[in-house]
């Protein structure tokens, strides 16, 4: 009787093409089914599931949906957008295939290495089609010279732009500035204020 799950195990760590679309997953253990109106895969331990660019481990997947279209992990979440080069972190991430959005709750970080962005908060919502980044509470962006907190911020990966509010704050070298808002190039590390603009610059060292 115990045979089944170790059997079901073994085929998982292979990893298994999943109902036609370019779609791979292993874990150490599945349960769940396909019936109509209740399509559900749980996968745990070690679980991975491969879906067209996009790479996602943690310590639990649930795989929704008639086309699979909805993702949901937990437990050390892990996960690679492999076109742009872009390493997610979290607590728990949800991803939306048909959609193309991924949102990451609790500790979270986007690592932008294409850019060389390393972005935190405890909220993430990131569109792969637009390329647009929303971050909420706590957040924390790292460039270079450049870092930056707030409450909220939005992050334009095609245009290098960071938009910053809810106390922000960024630092430039020995630097800092504060308004109610800040807009940052990343490119060009010009930064824009608006409303109650306060910061120090510090002179050149001779």
């Amino acid at each position: 009787m115990r045979k089944a799950p170790l059997l079901c195990a073994a085929l998982l760590g292979a990893a298994a093409v999943l109902y036609g679309d370019t779609f791979t997953f292993k874990a150490d253990h599945m349960n769940g089914g396909r019936a109509a109106g209740k399509e559900l895969l749980v996968l745990t331990g070690h679980a991975q599931v491969h879906s067209d660019t996009i790479l996602l481990r943690a310590d639990r997947i649930e795989i929704q949906g008639k086309n699979n279209e909805f993702i949901d992990c937990s437990g050390n979440v892990w996960g690679f957008e492999e076109d742009k080069n872009i390493i997610f972190q979290s607590d728990r991430l949800r991803y939306d295939r048909t959609l193309k959005i991924a949102r990451l709750e609790g500790n979270s970080t986007l690592e932008d290495r294409q850019n060389e962005v390393v972005a935190k908060g405890r909220f993430i919502e990131y569109n792969d089609k637009t390329e647009i980044a929303v971050f909420q509470v706590a957040v924390r962006l790292f460039k270079e010279n450049i870092v930056c907190r707030s409450d909220y911020a939005v992050y334009r990966r095609g245009e290098k732009l960071l938009d910053l509010s809810g106390f922000p704050v960024v630092f430039k070298k020995s630097d800092e500035f504060r308004a109610e808002r800040i807009r940052v190039d990343l490119d060009t590390e010009d930064v824009s204020m608006e409303g109650t603009v306060s910061g120090s610059i510090k002179g050149e060292e001779e």
